[in-house]
């Protein structure tokens, strides 16, 4: 490279040489030389000359650099084999460690190893990338591909042999280390076990209650040990197997250590379970003594209390007395399980405590006090009873005499009244009484009861109780007469009273409903009068229908009470004549008013009919012709349910319609005053509609039924999709097993997967067949269907062909596994076969016929098995066939089956041979033999039946007689039935002589028996008649001989054990005397009786009951003397025994401390000092073992003992030998600590020089680097080296140094050479460091040049990429918003913002460096630096030009954009004002007028944005923008709609208020006509009462009505007031306004004549006839609708009269009702009252204050309510009337805007001065000087020049300040900072700007770290870094500059806390910028715009307060 490098500079040379002679040749040319083409030709030759050699050199240069490039590559390569090579060295080392903690180490420094092979991968995979593109170079290549290749590859494979290697490595380690952990675990289980055990050995079962819970507490929390113990030490056992079974390691030691933790485990349980049993013993037997304490306390106690003599001296202490006993009998009968438990407890005991005699004592005692107290208990209770009833019955008697005397008294005195109210005072008396009676008869009963059952008790006060029972019964008789008496003459009164009251009341509701009915028939003509008519008069039928069988009732009643009471019949009948002609009158007046009903009903009820048909129908047409189409399947199904309810409701309404069209032919034959034309042109419409809604309806069923199918089928195909995906997972995850049944089963549960796959298919063809349905159907969703379709069907496929390769493997499989299966079995039967076939012991020789059948069974099996065998030697043939890879175990395995059968056959007819032989020979010899040897037996046992000595012996001798009898009987016949067997025999049988001489000698033997057994029958029973008298005194004199050995023994035993055998012996006697005393007094009792008698055998019985007394007491004496006697030695043995073991103890634990064993290494040390430890505290705990022996010793001391002499000496022994004992254990530990911290010590030491040896090779390397990857690459991997070696090793140098330093303080005998290690190590460590510190060095100025040179390369690419990126900018202005283009040209300016940071960096890094290089180095700095200013200062002249075409753009499509939202909305707007449902009442109107005042207040929200709309586009006028015009005409556009829109609102808001008033005035008006219909029956009525309290009843009636009058006069003066619409139509006729109920509604004539329009015709002319009725009616909510009215011709739709009230109505006409049939003259005094009450009305509303008329310049007369009507119902059909304001300054003006109406109107019936219009605040007049766009400020705004000042500016105030980790990753965009590793810094936020410093000292100094400026934090973004997964707890931060730092907190609260601070900082770094910005534009803004306030809403607020 450098011999080319002269060569050029060579070349170069000449370039010079060559330009003086193109120029010399074109100054002779220029001169005109003669010979100028030759001289031309020649300087073309050498410039093309020159050119071709200038263009080789550059060929030769690329190819040197390419081939340079490689060998450095090639280099790399050897570098990197030798470091595996040397990598390989360490790791196939086979020292696996020699204990755990060396193992552990081991495994450290393996995982170091893998990390630097982890961290080479990376390198050698970059090297291979890079060397193989120099194998893909097209044209020159450096070297072979060939070779390349074969480098790489063998590189390749180098890396993968040592990744084998380490993974190797690391699985022997941690076998390694398992097996130690293994051993270790296994030695402290067993060190557990033996302590455990000791502990248990010393532990005994407690002296009583307490001490045995307390121990069996311990017990427990040992057994919770000891199974947490038993889980551990299974898991280490399943450990022990797992290495046992991978088989590394030699399984010698492993399974002993094993098996002897096993048995040491089995014998801890053993002791364990006995210590247990032991302790629930003693513990059942103190619970049971403590029980039975304490119930034989109670029982005590009880006794005392049932025993007492108090039975009270009244009823009360009585009653006291018997609750308490009560209480003690549920006590006592509780008590009574807890003595019958006594006896099972007893029998749960252990023998040793059930067997005492002092315990069955006990229980003996219990039970009898128990019934003892229970049979008190009940006697007591009998006498308390007693007491009682006796008592009780006293104070009864006395309780019911009182009563008695004072009822006697009041019914003597008592008188029967005349008068209703006295008779019901009385009547009510008495039912009380008899109440009183009913209770006093139960109580006198009750006495009646107890009486009888003290007199049959037999109780000592009998005849006293029986006469006060007579007293009592004989005054209760005579009071019971009495009261029968006086109810007789009560109830008659009674009836009479009644009768008279009810007839009375009858009359009066008759006539009342006469009068009624009579009031009815002038009712109106209208469908509401008429309805209400119809109701009047059902009720009224209904009543009638009620009170006609009460007449009945009453005129039966009346006819018995004047049977029974002549006297007063005729005041009794008199009534009821009276009621019946009331009753005649009412029954005519009821049939007249039905006969007027008829015809007024028909035409009424069909308008109505019609009118409800007609909206039925409009609201039906609305619901059919919707357009929703459904987007799901729930969707669509609601949609279809909808339109089938609609045909639901379409078809009951097809009646409706036939009878509207029959009641319509109906009304056009009838002569009925119906508008004929107009009721035509509504049918006509009617039909017209019906028919368009029906085939509506069909066409949108259409729709919807598509739709549905359509969603059907994706939901079905959506199903299948989701099958075929879980088929097809189910599928790829499948396995093969290994085993037959695993492989059945994988079989059977994919045949059930194909199984539920087909049916699967079937679903799926289905949904297939659909969707093609569907198509054929042309569905609106056909695309959609075949696109699913397909996708299905394609998926359903590719399934079915994974389910049979599958099937066809599993199939295969299991053939070759049962093969194997089978072959196993049969092997492992003839083997089995073998053994038991080739077992000689299996044959007894003697009798064969048992083992003969099994083998004859066996024979057979062997035949039936030869079938398997050749069975599976032909699948075996078979398999080897079809897979002849498995032929070599399969021919294996057939033979060695072969063989076996060969053996089971030849070993099996052997032994067959000889079984046959001995069976049929031996069988009948051993039955005669059997026979002979139990004929022998018996015989014996004759001989030996003697006569016998007692009754017992004579009773056993009988039996056995009998016995003998039976057998014989049962022998003979066996006998004869072997001679049967023997007679069949075949003569030449073997063994058949000695057979025949069996036979004769049994059946002799057997006939000789016969005599014997009679003669000695008799001798027998004569025996035992003798005996019977003495039998039991000499059993009882034996049962005392036998135990007074036992009592007189002198030997007390010479050791523990046998002392304890002693007590134990005499204490089960001394239990058994005790229990046989009852049986010993029994029979000298019994034998004293006998031996009475004189007779020779009494004498013996005497002597028998002398010697039995005698030797009684002498054997109760002796064991009480023996008991004493062993209760001391016991004492004595105990010690010596405790001794002894405390001796024993001390000398083992003696020896083993005395050894002199020391480690060999580490591991072994460690392992016996644990020992020891565990040794030690083993010895401290046994102190508490000879403190307790030492308290042994004091007591026998104190007992004086005769051996106290000898135990003291004892005791004094054993203490010295324990303080000798913990001597020697402080001795050995201190020996065994100082080996151990040397072993340590040394394995440190080792292991720090070989990990510096290690550190120097890398802190060695010479490597530089070849480019800024590179070199930072290897400064990042040796800065962490560097970080880690250094923390790593201070850290280990620091512990080995104090390690060192500690022992030799300690005075450790090896510290000459601890020093020394302490010295090499440190030496080491120095140099490391050192070296370490020059390469850093090396590689941070290697670092400085290559960083400058790629940053130079990374700025030019993003200006030319940013250069790039302004066409394309430019390029969308017209393609996208304002928004998107300035958000594009921020972002874009944003970006070259963040370049201007790079671009200084770089300058100043230029400077730095070229102080520090020269030659070409600084040439190519100073270059590089030049074409970076270059091309930053031409992005920059870019950047402006396209900043200012794009803001005039933004702002124009802003504009544009905000006038097409804001005609949107107002286009909206407008629909919406007027387009709500018409109000049908008053919620209704005040809900439309909210919703108003809500879109008043969305128009007042929107007007901040026209006004701004409106701004900008007079910015953009005046900016001169090339779209002015076209802004201008949106400008003009926008004002129009505003004020379009202001005006609607208005005038809607009026017409909301007028009809408010009306429907309010309809509500109150009706109320008030209700309550004068209803007061009218009262004022008309002509009763005037018959008696005086009738009169003052109708007074009582007619002052409530006059008050009530007074009430309603209030709201009658509401209702007379003006409403507006009335000022209205005052103000356009030019008339007084009349309120609608003084008006007169004149009747009109049946002619159809009309009133002059003058209204000059008198009403006194026409009949007058109140209409109050008709208003009511007319002003119901539904009647004003655009519907068919009465009053109203035929609407003109659309005509120029449309919107004028009719002809009729504007002269002040009323239309007549429907004429009705008058009543006659009975109306004339009804009508007169009308009159006057209408009078009464007129005076009272002349004397009110009516309100000034208002006229206006149109003539007209009285407006009518009617007028009022229709002009609404106009109103509402075609809009408001049209009409001239009146004068501005005219009061009588309605408002134009809703301001000007209140929100609601005032309830009429309570009168307000605020109920009264308010007049209108006058218009302030407009300033000249506002401009066009601006409101007026309200009065109320405070003035401009008051504002308060303005705020202060935002500041910045977040600090927050910690360490933390920081790793710089960016410094600009796209550009990696050169310092990329973890650094941890004390970082500050403040004032905006964030710091990073060393430490808390460089924030006070003011240094930062490295010089670093501060991070300004404006716009600077901070997040979670979640994509960064090395460490925890990192957060990112990014600057506006394109910088981004990842910094990672101490824990997750510390990271929250940073970013919470960071989002702070730069929400004030916004605020900042925003208020600045706004300091800007102020000035500018407030100069050129005109100020603007807000937009003044119109409010009724004034109004509402």
């Amino acid at each position: 490279m450098k011999k080319h490098e002269a060569i050029e500079a060579d070349i170069s040379s000449y370039q010079e040489r060559i330009q003086v002679v193109v120029e010399l040749a074109l100054e002779m040319e220029s001169e005109g030389y003669y010979d100028t083409k030759r001289i031309s030709a020649q300087k073309d030759n050498i410039l093309r000359q020159w050119g071709l050699l200038t263009e080789l050199v550059r060929a030769r240069r690329a190819r040197l650099e390419q081939n340079l490039a490689l060998q450095k590559i090639f280099q790399e390569m050897v570098y990197m084999i030798d470091w595996m090579e040397e990598m390989q060295v360490l790791l196939v080392s086979k020292d696996l460690g020699k204990h755990l903690l060396e193992v552990d180490d081991l495994l450290q420094k393996h995982g170091l190893l893998e990390a630097d092979v982890s961290a080479q991968t990376e390198r050698v995979q970059a090297l291979n990338v890079a060397a193989l593109k120099f194998s893909e170079l097209e044209g020159y290549q450096p070297c072979d591909p060939q070779i390349i290749c074969n480098r790489v590859n063998h590189v390749q494979t180098c890396l993968e042999e040592l990744g084998e290697l380490a993974g190797k490595r690391r699985k022997e380690l941690e076998d390694s280390r398992q097996l130690w952990a293994f051993f270790q675990e296994m030695e402290e289980a067993e060190a557990w076990i033996r302590e455990k055990e000791q502990i248990l050995a010393a532990k005994t079962c407690g002296r009583d209650l307490s001490s045995v819970l307390t121990l069996t507490n311990k017990h427990k929390s040992m057994l919770g040990e000891l199974g947490s113990r038993r889980a551990l030490l299974h898991q280490t056992m399943k450990r022990g197997e797992q290495i046992l079974a991978k088989k590394r390691f030699s399984p010698g030691g492993i399974q002993e250590k094993m098996r002897e933790v096993r048995l040491r485990w089995k014998k801890l349980e053993e002791v364990t379970g006995l210590h247990q049993q032991r302790l629930q013993e003693a513990l059942n037997f103190f619970q049971f003594s403590a029980e039975t304490d304490d119930l034989v306390a109670w029982l005590q106690d009880t006794y005392r209390i049932v025993s007492s003599d108090d039975f009270g001296h009244d009823d009360y202490s009585t009653q006291a007395l018997l609750r308490k006993h009560r209480a003690v009998v549920e006590e006592v009968e509780k008590h009574r399980a807890a003595v019958l438990a006594l006896r099972k407890q007893l029998a749960l005991l252990a023998p040793d405590h059930r067997q005492g005699v002092d315990v069955q004592i006990r229980v003996v005692e219990v039970e009898q006090l128990y019934g003892e107290v229970a049979e008190v208990a009940v006697l007591r209770q009998q006498w308390l009873q007693d007491a009682l009833a006796v008592y009780r019955m006293f104070s009864e008697v006395h309780a019911c005499e009182v009563w008695v005397d004072e009822k006697e008294q009041w019914l003597e005195k008592m008188e029967v009244p005349e008068e209703l109210d006295e008779v019901e005072v009385v009547q009510h008396r008495f039912e009380s009484l008899d109440q009183e009676m009913n209770s006093v008869m139960g109580r006198i009963l009750d006495v009646n009861q107890v009486v009888q059952q003290l007199v049959d008790g037999g109780h000592p006060s009998s005849e006293e109780v029986r006469s006060c029972q007579d007293h009592l019964n004989s005054r209760w008789n005579r009071v019971v007469e009495l009261v029968e008496q006086k109810k007789g003459q009560l109830s008659s009164v009674l009836k009479i009273q009644n009768y008279l009251l009810e007839c009375g009341e009858m009359k009066a509701q008759v006539r009342e409903k006469r009068k009624a009915i009579e009031a009815t028939q002038s009712g109106g003509g209208d469908l509401g009068g008429v309805l209400a008519l119809q109701r009047r008069l059902s009720t009224m039928e209904a009543a009638l229908v009620v009170l006609e069988p009460r007449l009945v009732e009453l005129q039966q009643e009346g006819e018995a009470l004047a049977a029974s009471h002549p006297g007063r019949a005729l005041e009794i009948l008199l009534p009821f004549e009276q009621i019946s002609e009331e009753w005649e009158a009412l029954k005519r007046a009821l049939q007249g008013c039905e006969d007027t009903l008829t015809v007024a009903g028909r035409l009424q009820q069909f308008i109505q009919d019609l009118d409800n048909f007609l909206g039925w129908l409009v609201k039906t047409q609305a619901a059919v012709a919707s357009e929703e189409v459904p987007d799901n399947l729930t969707e669509a199904e609601r949609l279809l349910n909808q339109h089938a309810a609609l045909k639901e409701e379409i078809d009951g309404y097809e009646e409706d319609y036939a009878k509207i069209q029959a009641a319509s032919d109906l009304l056009a034959l009838e002569e009925t005053e119906v508008p004929y034309l107009s009721l035509q042109q509504w049918l006509q419409k009617l039909d017209a509609g019906w028919g368009k809604l029906l085939r509506s309806w069909e066409t949108r069923r259409e729709v919807l039924a598509q739709a549905h199918v359509f969603h059907l089928f994706l939901r079905d195909v959506h199903q299948c999709e989701k099958n075929l995906y879980n088929q097809e997972s189910a599928l790829a995850h499948a396995e093969l097993p290994a085993t037959v049944e695993g492989v059945t089963k994988a079989i059977k549960k994919h045949k059930d997967f194909t199984t539920t796959m087909e049916l699967n298919l079937q679903k799926i063809q289905g949904v297939l067949q659909a969707g093609e349905n569907l198509q054929r159907q042309g569905n609106l969703y056909g695309d959609r269907v075949a696109e699913a379709t397909e996708g299905l069907r394609a998926k359903s496929h590719h399934n079915y062909q994974l389910a049979q390769e599958w099937t066809r493997r599993l199939e295969d499989h299991l053939d070759l596994q049962r093969f194997l299966q089978e072959c196993r079995e049969l092997d492992g039967w003839i083997r089995e076969k073998v053994l038991m076939a080739g077992d000689p012991s299996r044959d007894p020789p003697p009798r064969p016929p048992k083992p003969w059948l099994k083998h004859q069974a066996f024979m057979a099996e062997l035949a039936q098995n030869k079938e398997w065998l050749e069975k599976i030697e032909k699948e075996g043939e078979e398999l080897l066939l079809t897979k002849p890879e498995l032929s070599g175990a399969v021919r294996r395995q057939l033979e060695e089956l072969r063989q076996c059968w060969v053996e089971l056959e030849t070993t099996s007819q052997a032994r067959s041979r000889r079984l046959a032989e001995a069976a049929a020979a031996e069988r009948l010899a051993r039955s005669y033999a059997e026979m002979e040897a139990r004929v022998g037996r018996l015989e014996e046992q004759l001989e030996t039946v003697g006569a016998g000595t007692d009754l017992l012996s004579v009773n056993r001798q009988l039996k056995r007689l009998q016995s003998m009898e039976s057998q014989v009987e049962e022998w003979s016949k066996e006998v004869g039935e072997l001679q049967v067997q023997a007679a069949a025999l075949p003569a030449q049988a073997a063994g058949g002589r000695a057979v025949g001489e069996r036979q004769s000698a049994v059946g002799t033997r057997i006939v000789r028996l016969i005599e014997p057994l009679k003669e000695r029958r008799r001798i027998l029973l004569a025996s035992k008649e003798v005996h019977q008298v003495s039998h039991e005194l000499e059993d009882e004199v034996l049962w005392v001989q036998d135990r007074l050995p036992l009592a007189t023994l002198k030997d007390h035993g010479t050791n523990l054990q046998t002392v304890q055998q002693f007590i134990k012996k005499n204490q089960n006697l001394r239990r058994e005397i005790q229990v046989h005393r009852p049986r010993v007094d029994e029979v000298l009792e019994r034998a004293g009786a006998v031996a009475t008698i004189k007779s020779p055998e009494a004498e013996g019985v005497r002597r028998l009951v002398e010697r039995l007394g005698t030797l009684w007491v002498e054997l109760q004496e002796q064991t009480e003397l023996r008991q004493q006697n062993l209760d001391a030695t016991f004492q004595l043995e105990q010690y010596y025994f405790d001794v002894a073991e405390v001796e024993s103890w001390l000398g083992e634990q003696e020896l083993l401390l005395m050894s002199e064993e020391k480690g060999k290494d580490e591991q072994s040390t460690l392992h016996l000092l644990k020992k020891h430890l565990l040794m030690e505290q083993t010895v401290e705990n046994y102190e508490e073992t000879i403190a307790q022996l030492s308290r042994q010793c004091r007591a026998l001391l104190e007992l004086g003992h005769p051996q106290s002499e000898q135990v003291s000496r004892r005791q004094s022994q054993v203490d010295r030998l324990y303080v000798s004992l913990k001597d020697l254990v402080e001795e050995r530990k201190a020996k065994l600590e100082q080996q151990y911290w040397l072993y340590q010590l040394n394995r440190e030491v080792d292991e720090l020089e070989h990990w510096i040896a290690e550190k120097e090779v890398v802190a060695g390397s010479p490597e530089l680097g070849q480019d800024f990857e590179h070199v930072t690459l290897l400064q990042e991997k040796f800065l962490e080296f560097a970080s880690e070696t250094g923390s790593v090793g201070q850290e280990r140098i620091a512990a080995v140094n104090q390690m060192v330093d500690e022992l030799i303080d300690y005075g450790h005998a090896d510290a000459a050479t601890i020093a020394e290690w302490k010295d090499g190590v440190n030496e080491a460590w120095a140099d490391l460091l050192e070296l370490m510190e020059t390469r850093a060095q090396m590689l941070a100025a290697s670092h400085e040049l290559h960083k400058f040179f790629n940053d130079c390369k990374e700025v030019l690419g993003q200006i030319e990429e940013k250069r790039q990126r302004l066409p394309e900018l430019a390029a969308r202005e017209g393609r996208t918003s304002a928004g998107a283009l300035q958000r594009a040209l921020g972002a874009f300016e944003h970006d070259v913002e963040v370049l201007v940071t790079q671009v200084r960096q770089l300058q100043e890094g230029a400077a730095q460096l070229r102080t520090l290089y020269a030659g070409d180095n600084a040439e190519a700095i100073a270059g590089r630096e030049q074409e970076v200013l270059r091309a930053w200062k031409e992005l920059l002249a870019a950047c402006e030009e396209c900043r200012l075409h794009v803001a005039s753009v933004a702002d124009k499509i802003r504009f544009v954009g905000a006038v097409r939202d804001l005609l949107a909305w107002m286009d909206g707007v407008l629909c919406q004002i007027g387009a709500g449902e018409r109000p049908r009442d008053v919620s209704s109107v005040e809900l439309l007028m909210n919703d108003h005042q809500g879109l008043k207040s969305e128009i007042e929200a929107r007007g901040k944005n026209i006004a701004a709309c409106l701004e900008l586009g007079k910015t953009l006028i005046l900016s001169k923008s090339p779209a002015a015009d076209e802004i201008k005409a949106h400008v003009e556009k926008l004002l129009a709609k505003k004020k379009e829109l202001l005006e609607k609102w208005d005038k809607h808001w009026e017409w909301l208020q007028q009809t408010l008033e009306v429907h309010q005035f309809a509500q109150e008006a009706v109320v008030a006509d209700a309550w004068l219909t209803a007061q009218e029956p009262l004022l008309r009525s002509q009763e005037l009462g018959s008696s005086v309290a009738e009169v003052e009843q109708l007074l009582r009636r007619h002052e409530a009505f006059r008050k009530a009058a007074a009430a309603w006069e209030e709201r009658f003066r509401a209702l007379r007031r003006l409403t507006t619409i009335e000022k209205l139509k005052a103000e356009q006729n030019k008339q007084p306004p009349t309120p609608l109920l003084s008006r007169k509604f004149l009747g009109e004539p049946p002619g159809g004549s009309t009133p002059s329009p003058g209204g000059s015709e008198r009403p006194e002319s026409r009949r007058l006839e109140p209409r109050v009725a008709y208003v009511r009616h007319e002003l119901r909510p539904e009647r004003l609708q655009p519907k068919l009215d009465r009053v109203q011709g035929p609407p003109a739709d659309g005509g120029p009269g449309a919107g004028e009230p009719p002809p009729a109505t504007a002269a002040g006409e009323t239309p007549a009702p429907p004429k009705t049939d008058e009543p006659g003259e009975g109306r004339t005094g009804l009508l007169e009252r009308r009159r006057e009450r209408r009078e009464r009305r007129l005076e009272r509303q002349e004397s009110s204050e009516p309100e000034p008329p208002r006229h206006d310049g149109k003539g007209g007369g009285k407006a009518t309510l009617a007028d009022i009507v229709e002009q609404l119902q106009e109103k509402e059909a075609g809009g408001p009337l049209p009409a001239p304001p009146p004068p501005r300054d005219s009061p009588a003006r309605l408002p134009a805007g809703p301001e000007g109406l209140p929100e609601r109107m005032p309830r009429p019936d309570r009168p307000r001065a605020r109920d009264r219009p308010k007049p209108r605040r006058r218009p302030r007049p407009k300033d000249p000087a506002q401009g066009p766009g601006e409101t007026r400020r309200s009065r109320s705004a405070p003035a401009q020049g008051s504002a308060p000042p303005p705020p202060p500016p935002p500041t910045h105030t977040v600090q927050h300040e910690g360490f933390l980790f920081r790793k710089h990753e960016l410094d600009g965009p796209n550009k990696k900072a050169s310092n990329r590793s973890w650094v941890n810094l004390y970082c500050v936020l403040s004032k905006g700007d964030l710091g990073f410093y060393k430490d808390p000292k460089g924030h006070a100094a003011g240094s930062t770290h490295g010089g670093e400026p501060l991070l300004n934090l404006h716009h600077a973004t901070s997040e979670v870094a979640n994509d960064y997964k090395k460490k925890k707890n990192v957060f990112k931060l990014k600057t506006s500059d394109g910088s981004e730092f990842l910094l990672q907190a101490k824990d997750e609260e510390d990271m929250r806390g940073w970013l919470r601070a960071l989002a702070a900082c730069a929400q004030e770094h916004a605020e900042v910028a925003r208020w600045s910005q706004g300091l800007l534009t102020t000035s500018s803004t407030d100069e050129g715009l005109p100020r603007r306030d807000g937009d003044r809403r119109p409010s009724t607020s004034g109004r509402r307060k």
